[in-house]
């Protein structure tokens, strides 16, 4: 067993490590009591509470450097994985956090096994890294795509089917154990958005000039596989919900109160580190004390 930093945040949208999560049953919309405009105002307020004091624990986490902080983001199209990255980071330091967005791999990438590339982007100890998008890609995309994985250039024979993504699953855990017995914190969101809801906010981007830069049709091909897609990400989450890793699939369809819960997540981990700034000794003290009598003497 993995030594555990920290005690997962209680959250009705908690993935259980038990493999008993069903997608079908896991809301994309926030109880009936925390919708409309009220709510509204009430996410604005609390979102910028948990952002303040996410910003005061990541000064915290930078100064004792002894641990980081992963977030993953995964979700389909249009479920807002940017605005809510750019709402929870809004008021935190640049230099105590990393943003990392993974796209199609290059040559160079392939070359390697799958999770080269993540382990490059990792955050050191002392930040937040966030990754839009992730090593998850591999047992998500690929899955539904096959054919992504034969320009992997597996070994001959290699795992196919179900063995695959069991194998793959297995690999992640394993990587994400290793990562926690080493100072690193993580938290996995699922942005949870239903296919009624995605497909009005890709009528948006049509019907909105600004928000036509945004439009790409392959996403159109993408939500052609969305049953494919629903499946990967059952079984994914069933999989590799861990004590040291867990996944937490937020209801999607209402973005403030996403991003509020997210937050709240966010901050009760960080609050569950105790993170303390780093004391001086008292050596280091009578030092610092004669170097500011010199300073005031000049």
């Amino acid at each position: 067993m993995a030594r555990i930093l920290f005690t997962p945040p209680a959250s009705d949208y908690l993935v259980p490590t038990d493999g008993s999560f069903r997608i079908r049953r896991a809301p994309t919309t926030p109880p009936a009591k925390k919708a409309g405009d009220d709510a509204k105002k009430d996410n604005k307020k609390q979102l910028k509470e948990h952002v303040e004091r996410i910003s005061e624990l990541q000064e915290r986490l930078y100064a004792a450097d002894r641990h980081s902080v992963l977030l993953v983001f995964q979700a389909m199209d249009a479920a807002g994985k940017d605005g809510t990255i750019r709402a929870l980071l809004s008021g935190i330091n640049p230099a105590g956090c990393q943003v990392q967005s993974f796209k199609s791999p290059s040559s160079l990438e392939l070359d390697h096994d799958f999770l080269w590339r993540i382990s490059r982007a990792l955050p050191e100890r002392g930040r937040i890294g966030v990754f839009n998008r992730s090593h998850y890609e591999e047992v998500l995309a690929v899955r539904v795509h096959p054919s992504y994985v034969e320009a992997q250039n597996l070994p001959a024979p290699h795992a196919s089917g179900a063995e695959l993504w069991r194998q793959r699953h297995e690999s992640i855990n394993d990587f994400e154990k290793h990562l926690a017995r080493n100072g690193t914190v993580i938290l996995k969101f699922f942005l949870n958005v239903s296919r009624e809801e995605q497909r009005l906010r890709l009528m948006a981007r049509i019907d909105e000039a600004d928000s036509n830069w945004k439009f790409d049709a392959r996403d159109l091909r993408e939500r052609a596989l969305w049953p494919a897609y629903m499946k990967a990400f059952e079984d994914t989450l069933r999989s590799t919900s861990t004590p040291w890793a867990p996944w937490y699939a937020i209801p999607a369809d209402d973005k403030p109160f996403m991003r509020v819960e997210v937050a709240r997540i966010v901050r009760a981990t960080l609050e569950g580190l105790k993170l303390k700034f780093p004391k001086v000794s008292p050596e280091q003290l009578a030092e610092m004390q004669r170097l500011r009598e010199q300073l005031a003497a000049e």
